[in-house]
């Protein structure tokens, strides 16, 4: 029987498929292949050689051509890839195609590596003299005018470049060549006065550098947590080796990249999803090839090629962006540990808010916390204070204690940041004569209301409708919008304080590509502002003239029925308050609740977060849940509801006996979204080896369920929420 290649390709099925090789030419472990698939073609990754064909040989397909002429994942990309695929029981086909950007994953010749460099022509100069181009076109003439300009430069400058580029490209007003790559583009800025605390951090995890040593870097906000980064990414490029930096948000890229361009003098390559498919593969493959040695990105980035890598860093480790929630469901902080161990580096988990798994492994002495208590110099941490709302008269949802703060700092030329984690004018729109509430038809849930928009939205599946000039129900006028959202709130501040300006930062006023940081942008340092946002605002921003939060809505999270409320609350309440006070003006956190004894909030001001992390753990450990014990959660959502019963009823008849914790079938928290009826099957057990020896043949057996392909279901390894 001839020798096969097994191939990965990116499909939702739990196999590896087995082809003929290309004829005369040999393909590597780690190269793509173009082979048949179905009625089509399809390009996958040749994960071994030389193997016994699953199948008789005689009905083998032929690999069409392979694509590499050395493998495009190295021996270490592929082992974790696998061992990936196993652990969270992905498609390994999906489990491979991620560790690839997507223009890597089409039968197409590799792009090349070289420095986009971008010129103004005669005929873009003579526009540009004559004013005859507008908007983003203008502003990248003007960009161009003074000389070339790298990407990457273009990329700092004006973040939404690239349609302009495009249209004056086909004008003739630019031109697009290509020189060699070079990453170091200024003399680096020296580092500021280091405190001791983060003299020894760095002292401490430099000492590790070529061996695995994992670190849990815990620091309050504004204490330099970045700064030990970047001491230790300097050291790590004076050895010659190479970086990676991932950051939970695509709004903090640009910020960063700044920094680490200031602070090191070089141009840090970048990967996450709003940037172009070209962009994403040459970020990718220079990293490959050694050409970049520093790679910042958001969870994907986890999956960049490190053949000479020194470090690895995961700042806000606490986040779940981090964990994938469609399709291979893989946690990016949980590969880099995974990686750092087999690269035999250093991995550094930065948080002022560590997760309770992070701080588990702490005590279990898997890892080794390193605390740093201060900001710099002087710098004071903000001043916490409850507001009992029970006591106050609101105005739309604003107390006068509140109020009044808000009006004491901009009369000092400060500005406020106003939290309130809702988008939208308000969640409910209601009749006051018969009750009615307007209501997604598709989750039953009830509809947002966008004012400005003149719409009704459904936050959960995006439904969309107009809003009725009438009661539907009885024809009555008096439709009132109920609660508030950062749209109703924006308004209410705007009419209260008509000469400062307020600027409303969600999902909703930055949806152009470069919006976040044109807003942030436009913040004066030395004038009065008001910030209205949602957990956009949370992590990671340096507004220096900033110094009074306001926590709005903070209720909501202290009644959830998801086991992780109470952790994600107090990690978001510690995070929005650390952004108050970051500079030489002292900081002030107001926290407006119903519930001003609630003893995570009292717990939270009178010791801070570690000692609310404590008890949570305590908590934890008494009802053995996670980090404590370990979960699978199997969803199942199908138009029918009774579809969904009987897979998630067959499913629990063909798990093994022995060691294992089931909780269901049963409804989801949000039992119908999208038209679609949900269900789930939560199973838990102490030992991690003992769950996952259940599930591996039980996964393929789902698989083989003639039920199973009257519904959409998932496997979900550790998940991090149960919706």
């Amino acid at each position: 029987m001839p020798a096969a290649l097994r191939v990965a390709l990116p499909v939702p099925l739990p196999t590896l498929f087995d082809y003929l090789p290309a004829e005369g030419s040999m393909a590597a472990v780690g190269s793509r292949v173009l082979v048949p698939f179905g009625r089509g073609k399809s390009v996958g990754i040749v994960t071994a050689i030389d193997v016994e064909p699953s199948i008789g040989g005689h009905r083998l397909k032929r690999v069409l051509r392979v694509l590499d002429d050395a493998p495009l994942l190295d021996a270490e990309l592929m082992k974790t890839l696998a061992w990936s695929a196993d652990y969270w029981l992905g498609a390994p086909g999906e489990a491979y195609a991620n560790a690839l950007p997507l223009a890597l994953r089409e039968d197409k010749p590799l792009p090349a590596t070289g420095e986009e460099l971008w010129t103004l022509t005669a005929g873009g100069q003579s526009a540009r003299d004559a004013g005859s181009r507008r908007g983003g076109s203008r502003r990248l003439l003007d960009a161009l005018a003074a000389g070339s300009c790298t990407a990457a430069d273009l990329d700092l400058a004006l973040p939404d470049w690239r349609s302009a580029a495009r249209r004056l490209l086909d004008a003739g007003l630019v031109e697009r060549s290509e020189r060699p790559y070079t990453a170091v583009v200024a003399p680096p800025v020296p580092a500021p006065e280091l405190t001791p605390e983060q003299k020894e951090a760095i002292e401490t995890i430099a000492a590790s550098f070529g061996r695995f040593a994992p670190f849990l870097l815990d620091g309050i906000t504004g204490s330099g947590k970045t700064e030990v980064y970047l001491a230790l990414i300097e050291q790590v490029l004076a050895r010659g080796q190479q970086a990676l930096l991932l950051i939970p948000e695509i709004g903090l890229a640009p910020q960063t990249v700044r920094r680490l361009r200031e602070r090191l003098g070089i141009t840090a390559e970048v990967l996450h999803s709003n940037l172009a498919e070209g962009d994403r593969a040459r970020a990718w493959l220079r990293m490959r090839s050694g050409e970049a040695t520093l790679m910042l990105g958001t969870r994907s980035a986890v999956f960049t090629p490190l053949p000479n890598v020194g470090l690895i860093v995961v700042d806000e480790e606490h986040d779940s962006a981090y964990k994938q929630q469609e399709g291979f469901r893989y946690h990016a902080r949980d590969l880099a540990l995974l990686r750092a161990r087999e690269l035999n580096v250093p991995v550094v988990l930065g948080s002022a808010t560590p997760s309770l798994e992070s701080l588990a492994n702490v005590q279990a002495g898997r890892y080794r916390a390193l605390h740093l208590r201060a900001r710099p110099g002087a710098i004071r941490s903000p001043q916490v204070q409850i507001v009992d709302m029970r006591t106050q008269r609101l105005e739309h949802g604003l107390s006068p204690t509140l109020l009044g703060a808000v009006a004491e700092t901009v009369a000092r030329g400060e500005q406020v940041l106003v939290f309130r984690n809702r988008r939208g004018y308000a969640p409910v729109l209601l009749c006051h004569q018969c009750g009615w509430h307007a209501q997604c038809p598709r989750c039953e849930h009830p509809l947002t209301l966008h004012y400005a928009r003149a719409q009704l939205i459904c936050h959960h599946c995006d439904y969309h409708a107009r809003v009725p000039d009438a009661c539907p129900a009885c024809g009555a006028k008096d439709l009132k919008p109920q609660g508030q959202g950062t749209e109703r709130l924006e308004e209410a501040l705007a009419a209260q304080f008509p000469q400062v300006p307020v600027l409303r930062i969600d999902r909703e006023t930055t949806r152009r590509r470069d919006a976040f940081e044109q807003l942030l942008d436009g913040l004066r340092e030395d004038a009065p502002a008001i910030l209205v946002g949602t957990q956009m605002l949370a992590k990671g921003h340096d507004l220096p003239n900033l110094t009074l939060v306001a926590i709005v809505g903070v209720d909501e999270g202290l009644h959830s029925i998801d086991f992780r409320a109470g952790e994600r609350l107090a990690q978001l309440v510690v995070q929005v308050a650390g952004r108050a006070g970051r500079a030489r003006k002292p900081g002030r956190v107001l926290l407006q609740t119903h519930h001003p004894e609630h003893p995570l909030l009292r717990g939270l001001l009178a010791q801070g977060y570690a000692a609310a992390a404590r008890e949570l753990l305590a908590e934890r450990k008494l009802s053995m849940l996670p980090p404590y014990s370990h979960q699978v959660l199997l969803r199942a959502e199908a138009h029918q509801r009774d579809h969904v019963e009987t897979f998630l009823h067959e499913a629990r008849a063909a798990l093994p006996d022995g060691g294992i914790q089931i909780a269901g079938p049963m409804p989801a928290p949000m039992p119908l979204r999208a038209g679609k009826h949900r269900g789930q099957l939560l199973l838990e057990a102490e030992s991690r080896a003992t769950l996952h020896n259940a599930l591996r043949s039980w996964h393929r057996e789902l698989a083989a369920m003639p039920s199973g392909r009257r519904v959409r279901w998932s496997l979900d390894v550790d998940p991090v929420d149960l919706y």
